[in-house]
């Protein structure tokens, strides 16, 4: 897949070559359950590959091919990647906190506008994983 030539996309092309051993390996995948998360990422990233290789062929005026399984990994993926990247903002704010910083240096660093947006914004994330990990979301 090559999405452009940022070194963002270079950086995921890599991490995307580095995974495929561990592809490879499904009894690390299936004895470990450590592994599902990354073999739900793996799967969805590989179908987003899929999907925006197909989107680019139908913009080159060639015929897109996207199979519904791919389609719906996809979108999965973004949902998991949401509540990984909130579960990690919401321990680096607490770390932040609890190394001094206050709500005004947090919000500086999150483009935000005022301390109580960034308090907020905490909160909000932690309600949201608290419901996730309730069932409730």
């Amino acid at each position: 897949m090559t999405l452009d030539s940022t070194p963002a996309a270079r950086r995921y092309e890599t991490a995307l070559e580095n995974l495929a051993p561990l592809r490879a390996r499904p009894d690390l995948q299936e004895d470990l359950p450590v592994w599902a998360p990354a073999r739900r990422l793996w799967d969805g990233a590989d179908a987003l590959s899929k999907v925006m290789d197909a989107s680019t062929r139908s913009q080159d005026g060639g015929e897109p091919a996207i199979a519904t399984d791919d389609l719906t990994a996809a979108l999965a993926l973004f949902e998991d990647l949401r509540q990984q990247l909130d579960h990690l903002e919401c321990q680096v704010i607490m770390e932040a906190r609890r190394h001094g910083m206050d709500w005004g240096q947090i919000k500086d660093q999150q483009g935000l506008k005022t301390p109580q947006a960034a308090s907020q914004r905490y909160q909000r994330l932690m309600t949201r994983l608290e419901e996730i990990r309730q069932g409730v979301r």
